[in-house]
């Protein structure tokens, strides 16, 4: 279901954003980045181009509620990654992704971003 999908990666574990980037592509997905900053991350959002969005809700110290709101404004959707287990309000109905990692849980929220 994500096959050919541009996906944004924000994380800034580079171990970890390898080990996302290397998921998405063996499922057929195209990642883009990684980023691991919030700067860099609004640089790619505003540039467009992207389906989607894998968002590490704290980036080095700084949230990711930013980044959030640039990907809602043009409506691309997200699924937020976190060891935190919630997000506040107005992020706390978007499709959750738990730390560590599960493969198989990350394409299952991916895919359920495409199909409604």
């Amino acid at each position: 279901m994500i096959d050919g999908k541009r996906i944004l990666v924000v994380e800034d574990e580079f171990i970890v954003a390898a080990m996302l980037c290397d998921t998405l592509e063996d499922h057929g997905a195209m990642p883009v980045g990684p980023v691991g900053r919030v700067s860099e991350g609004l640089e790619v959002i505003a540039a467009g181009g992207i389906d989607a969005a894998v968002l590490d809700w704290n980036l080095a110290g700084e949230s990711g509620s930013s980044l959030a709101e640039a990907l809602a404004a043009r409506d691309v959707p997200f699924i937020i990654a976190t060891g935190y287990g919630s997000v506040d309000a107005p992020f706390n109905d978007r499709p959750i992704l738990s730390k560590p990692y599960v493969s198989a849980h990350l394409i299952e929220k991916l895919s359920g971003l495409f199909t409604g």
